[in-house]
């Protein structure tokens, strides 16, 4: 399916315009909301009121992605933190669920760290692991919501995550973010897909990537080379 809408001039320019404009007025309207957040967040979970967390931007270069917090900051007897799904408190994962956490990501996309709708920003963990298809991911800026979340979101495989991200990549246009901002406001009404069984979100790639070699399966080793 190519869906088409002026790639050139969207791509070239108008995306940028639109996130510049569309961020900026959702940080004005927001703010109130967003303090009240941080402000909640602060007294259930305690500071730092917001996580980040340095994932790769266009073409791979490091930005800090901002978030609100969701888990305490809870630690075993050496120090170690404990599993994401116990330090995941019923707050945070309202907040997961609603994706309000997300809201300070607006200012990522004021400042052109991300955009409206693009491919997630994964872990700088990952790029070593990607083949070269799934790479080019980071031909475009990581996006509050993308192709992949209305479609699955986290409940879906790496494989078809990635296929959804190429896709957007391969289709960029006006009137495909339009549908994917309408997609994504119901998707966040019915909170969908928020999270895989057994997991906070999915599986981490590099995890399934180890798996698959340990299988013989090597999916760092694109098209027929693949054992």
């Amino acid at each position: 399916m190519k869906l088409s809408g002026g790639r050139g001039a969207w791509a070239g320019g108008g995306k940028r315009l639109f996130d510049i404009v569309v961020s900026g007025t959702a940080l004005a309207i927001a703010i109130w909301p967003m303090l009240v957040i941080g402000w909640l967040v602060r007294r259930r979970l305690g500071a730092p009121v917001l996580f980040r967390h340095q994932r790769p931007g266009r073409d791979g270069r490091p930005f800090e992605l901002l978030k609100f917090r969701t888990m305490r900051e809870a630690r075993d007897a050496s120090g170690k933190p404990l599993p994401d799904a116990e330090r995941l408190t019923l707050f945070g994962r309202w907040l997961r669920e609603t994706s309000l956490d997300e809201l300070p990501e607006l200012w990522n996309i004021f400042k052109g760290d991300m955009s409206l709708v693009g491919p997630r920003p994964l872990l700088m963990d990952y790029l070593d692991w990607y083949t070269p298809e799934q790479a080019r991911r980071n031909e475009v800026r990581p996006g509050l919501t993308g192709w992949a979340q209305v479609n699955g979101r986290n409940v879906q495989s790496w494989d078809e995550r990635f296929a959804h991200d190429l896709f957007y990549v391969e289709n960029l246009s006006l009137l495909l973010d339009l549908r994917i901002l309408a997609l994504t406001a119901g998707r966040v009404l019915g909170r969908e897909g928020v999270s895989a069984e057994g997991h906070v979100t999915m599986p981490r790639f590099d995890d399934e990537v180890r798996a698959g070699r340990a299988r013989g399966y090597d999916r760092t080793v694109s098209g027929d080379d693949r054992t």
